[in-house]
């Protein structure tokens, strides 16, 4: 299938359209303690050597960090969203998450963005209580405040939470970037078929790509 150039305005925008400074945007999805350290997260124990984590610490947390450094380089917003709840016992949770025993209490230290990530002033986290970004918080009032119109997304789970990212920012209305080795879910198998599925939201791309147009970015 062939690309598609479609006119906006001035603009002529494809789904690989090079990104504009002050309108891209990088959202990290549930880059968490609880998710990415083994054995923390007590819905699905990984240890250290599985696939999951042994691909967060080899590939995924090293690339991210490399497009973290160059998105704020390039002056590009930087927005982190976590799954915690605005409560300790948590009943403000999506009823999904209630029936799948996830809960992560609001303030509690495993609910933290990773070290390697963590923000720093200026840098938006929003906390969610459902798997989509744009369900359970205001990512699109502050996208649209930030004047965004490039969205990168990179983090986990590549088949559930980024999913559900990638498809909402679509349809309203974001030019979307998928890293491709900057996601991770619990089986290559998934990851790959999770990529193909939601191919036509997005532009997938890898992360020497992104760094280097973030790079370019910054030169303009």
């Amino acid at each position: 299938m062939s690309a598609v150039t479609v006119k906006v305005g001035d603009d002529r925008l494809r789904r690989d359209s090079a990104y504009e400074a002050g309108r891209t945007s990088l959202l990290f999805v549930d880059m968490q303690r609880i998710w990415c350290e083994p054995n923390l997260d007590p819905i699905h124990p990984q240890d250290a050597e599985s696939y999951y984590h042994r691909r967060l610490r080899q590939t995924v947390i090293p690339n991210q960090v490399r497009i973290l450094e160059a998105a704020r380089k390039a002056g590009c917003d930087v927005l982190h969203t976590i799954i915690e709840s605005l409560t300790l016992d948590g009943r403000d949770r999506s009823l999904d998450h209630k029936l799948s025993d996830m809960h992560v209490p609001k303030g509690s230290p495993e609910g933290q963005v990773i070290p390697e990530l963590s923000p720093i002033d200026n840098e938006i986290v929003l906390p969610k209580t459902s798997s989509g970004v744009f369900n359970s918080t205001n990512i699109d009032y502050v996208l649209r405040n930030l004047n965004t119109r490039y969205l990168i997304i990179a983090g986990v789970i590549t088949d559930q939470c980024v999913d559900m990212a990638v498809r909402d920012a679509a349809d309203r209305g974001y030019l979307v970037t998928v890293v491709n080795d900057a996601c991770a879910t619990y089986s290559e198998q998934r990851h790959d078929a999770a990529l193909r599925a939601y191919s036509g939201y997005c532009w997938t791309t890898d992360t020497e790509t992104v760094v280097s147009r973030l790079g370019t970015l910054r030169q303009a």
